[in-house]
């Protein structure tokens, strides 16, 4: 269970820095554009700074998965554990609160944390038995 946790975490990982690729670089592009429904290049440039900034965050969330599975594999069980618990929990979270607060974005949200969820409950189960 322990390395399913971790390939679902990885696997949501990678789906966040594709998130950090759009909202950070890609935020005006027509596929970004299509995506957040920010509609024209004006609409999207309104909003760039926003998007960028939290690009960022969805790449840290990814980064801190990648480190703790790394720890976890170099022996650092806690440390690698606690990482991935924090990462993937709060891709899980951050889902969550985009589910409940814009039903309109309840597709994208399931997108982007059902996954991670799924992990973090896996490595819990893992590392429980």
């Amino acid at each position: 269970m322990i390395l399913l946790g971790f390939v679902l975490a990885g696997l949501a990982a990678l789906v966040h820095v594709f998130i950090f690729w759009m909202e950070s670089l890609a935020w005006t592009s027509e596929r970004a554009r299509r995506t957040f429904g920010t509609g024209t290049v004006q609409e999207a440039e309104a909003t760039r700074e926003l998007a960028f900034n939290q690009g960022f965050y969805n790449l840290f969330l990814a980064i801190a998965v990648v480190l703790g599975i790394t720890f976890y594999a170099a022996g650092h069980h806690a440390v690698g554990a606690t990482l991935v618990f924090t990462g993937a929990g709060s891709m899980a979270a951050a889902a969550l609160v985009l589910f409940l607060s814009s039903p309109d974005k309840r597709g994208a949200a399931l997108k982007q944390g059902v996954v991670p969820a799924l992990g973090v409950a896996a490595l819990a189960v893992g590392l429980l038995v």
